[in-house]
């Protein structure tokens, strides 16, 4: 008798064993599809083992073959299954976040030609390419593409996000003189794209997050381009980064991988520090902009008085360089006109009915909406609650700092980036931005000026430096002459750090204070995420967790907190988490599988996410 050990795409782990039946031995190899019949349903399962014998006394028959060939072959099952490991989810779920989604659905595919790149066996090796700009970090880069396809190895780029990969896309047609192979997730042309990368008939391939699982023929490079963007950390389960999928990879299938950042993660840089990892550091040709640092604190105001949007000094400096025909940018974090409406009378907030958190007005739209689900209310006249006249508006975004501008510089042309799809650098004057000005990555600014960065490094994130002081160096890289932060915390670390231009002021007070506190590199962070449609049940199933992890004084966790999600309730779902400190994944994990088994309640949905971001 011949038996085959699958997994399937749920939250079960498996293998589970079929027999093979006789019209189907020798056709069954690891890292094929089958169809086979999972309780009353067929769905589609993955091969991961033959066996001659099986512990099951009545095994179910495969019901259906769909490979000829392996759509995964034995470094993809490695990876899968390790990341399956680390991640706290089947194996299953793993590989169904490593194939298409035509993949996932059964489709039939032809049979694999035979790859035409040979290669060489790799060499693994990781390191973090901490660049001092753009430039000079796709230079480096290209070095390393060129040294892998004169070892006839193909490429793997992984890049944050559809705009980056276009922009690389051009560079390495540029610089190479051919077309590399995209790779999206819900792309149209993905499987066919998928096969042309099995076949070898791709040298390079770009993409985002999910690329990291192309199926390259004789692998030699990965590069993850601005590591420590959250784009790379996948929002459904399995909550894999890439970045770590990435290292696993190169691991496996002893390829080189490369990190590069302008501000690397702290994860990254503290693997470089402990000398896992190798530390390059590529310094820009563009020299920093002049650094002012506002102190807001000693700044008072009398009762009633508006608190002004920008100071004085920044209005001078803003005055001085239109004087000299010079583009302006500043810097809010926050789009719209207010970030909070409610009632005068009776102090009633209005809240998104989804997610219950407050709305935000826009005033060119005329239109409450939320930032998380993207419900739109027309703006009351009157309060739902108390039938009073008159609903207030506080909280600045960028239209709010858009209109205070013109104000005071009537005569100049303010643009909004944040309302264009396709913003023209030459049109304006004075230019308004949240972080999605990053994305305009070509252009420069005389001066630049940041507004309320205080809020960002307030927020209740343990990153939050972390991602102001990337938002800071980005800003200076936009900036040609004069920089000006206006803060209550001049001398916080991120902004020390970036007046001496010596990233690791920030980067060895950060790895102190995460020392100090255990958090991750030091140690990994588990959130468990409990939500459901019923408010009270979400959070006695919480609870009661809470409570049985706490119990258990064997499993070597940390059970840190219990508290609402933020926000506490999204697109109807109302959520609560757990955080957990773990110092070993591989024995947290199986205590954590072991204990949701027996954790169930109806209507509740309880998933863990590994070093979240």
């Amino acid at each position: 008798m011949s038996y085959v050990k699958v997994v399937v795409g749920l939250p079960l782990d498996g293998p589970f064993d079929y027999l093979v039946p006789a019209e189907f031995v020798g056709l069954i190899t690891p890292g094929c599809r089958l169809q086979v019949s999972f309780g009353p349903r067929k769905i589609i399962a993955y091969a991961v083992a033959l066996s001659k014998d099986s512990p099951v006394l009545k095994c179910k028959p495969v019901l259906k073959v769909i490979d000829s060939t392996p759509v995964l072959n034995s470094a993809m099952l490695a990876l899968t299954k390790q990341l399956a490991e680390h991640y706290c989810c089947s194996w299953g779920q793993a590989i169904e976040a490593a194939l298409p989604q035509e993949l996932r659905s059964g489709k039939v595919i032809p049979e694999a030609a035979s790859p035409v790149l040979p290669g060489e066996p790799g060499r693994n090796d990781a390191f973090l390419v901490h660049a001092g700009d753009d430039l000079s970090k796709w230079e480096k880069y290209l070095d390393y593409i060129k040294e892998a396809l004169k070892d006839n190895a193909s490429v793997i780029v992984l890049l944050a996000g559809i705009g980056q990969v276009m922009k690389a896309r051009g560079f390495i047609q540029a610089n190479l003189g051919f077309e590399p192979e995209l790779l999206f997730r819900k792309d149209r042309g993905q499987l066919a794209a998928w096969l042309r990368v099995r076949e070898g008939k791709a040298k390079v391939i770009l993409g985002t997050r999910s690329a990291v699982f192309a199926p390259a023929v004789s692998l030699g490079l990965i590069i993850v381009d601005e590591e420590q963007d959250p784009a790379y950390k996948q929002e459904q389960v399995p909550h894999y980064h890439a970045r770590d999928a990435a290292l696993m990879r190169g691991s496996i299938e002893k390829a080189r991988v490369a990190l590069g950042s302008l501000t690397p993660s702290l994860e990254s840089f503290y693997l470089a520090k402990s000398d896992k990892i190798k530390y390059i550091l590529v310094p820009g040709r563009k020299n920093f902009p002049e650094i002012k640092v506002l102190n807001t604190t000693p700044v008072f105001f009398k009762k009633g008085q508006t608190k002004p949007l920008f100071s004085k000094y920044l209005q001078d400096c803003v005055y001085t360089a239109l004087e000299a025909k010079k583009r302006v940018l500043l810097f809010l974090n926050r789009r719209g006109f207010a970030t909070y409406a409610a009632c005068h009378n009776c102090g009633v907030a209005l809240k998104c009915p989804r997610c219950n958190i407050s709305l935000v007005y826009h005033s060119k739209e005329n239109i409450l909406g939320c930032h998380h689900c993207n419900f739109k209310l027309v703006p009351p006249r009157i309060c739902p609650s108390c039938n009073s006249g008159y609903i207030k508006y506080s909280g600045s975004g960028t239209q709010k700092l858009e209109n205070a501008l013109a104000g005071v510089f009537p005569a100049a042309k303010i643009v909004d980036i944040d309302d264009k799809a396709v913003v023209d650098l030459a049109a304006g004057d004075i230019y308004v931005a949240t972080s999605s000005v990053f994305k305009e990555a070509d252009t420069s600014f005389a001066l630049a000026g940041v507004l309320m960065i205080d809020n960002s490094l307030n927020r209740v994130d343990l990153r939050s430096a972390e991602k102001v002081y990337g938002l800071l160096i980005n800003l200076a890289r936009l900036t040609g002459e004069r920089l000006v932060i206006e803060t209550g915390f001049p001398g916080h670390h991120a902004i020390k750090a970036l007046e001496a231009q010596d990233a690791n002021i920030f980067y060895d007070e950060e790895l102190k204070q995460r020392r100090q506190l255990g958090f991750p590199p030091f140690r990994h962070l588990i959130l468990l995420k409990v939500r459901g449609k019923d408010s009270d049940k979400a959070r006695s199933a919480a609870e009661e967790l809470f409570n049985e992890l706490n119990r258990e004084k064997k499993s070597g966790l940390l059970v840190m907190s219990l508290s609402p999600g933020l926000p506490p309730k999204l697109r109807d779902y109302y959520y609560w988490q757990i955080l957990i400190g773990a110092g070993s994944l591989k024995r947290a994990n199986a205590f954590l599988k072991n204990s949701l088994k027996t954790s169930r309640h109806s209507g509740i949905i309880v998933t863990v996410d590994v070093d979240p971001v």
